[in-house]
């Protein structure tokens, strides 16, 4: 009998551990991918218990221009 990998709809536990063992960077992958959708959603409450602010000041779309004249720099010539 040869050696197959388990069929993952009839034996979901067993095939895991099988990929775990003979995939490893497939599988691991896979892992840390689903949970980013996961930590999305668990993420927010959590930071907000632990008192951080999630409103942060927007970032500006413009560069403040300076009242009064321009200094213009002296003694850089060449």
């Amino acid at each position: 009998m040869a050696s197959t990998a388990p069929f993952f709809f009839r034996q979901p536990i067993r095939y895991l551990r099988w990929a775990s063992h003979e995939k490893p960077a497939i599988f691991y992958s896979i892992v840390i991918g689903s949970a980013g959708p996961v930590i999305m959603v668990i993420a927010p409450p959590i930071r907000r218990y632990f008192g951080d602010e999630i409103s942060r000041p927007k970032i500006p779309l413009t560069y403040p221009i300076p009242k009064g004249p321009r200094q213009i720099p002296s003694g850089y010539d060449d």
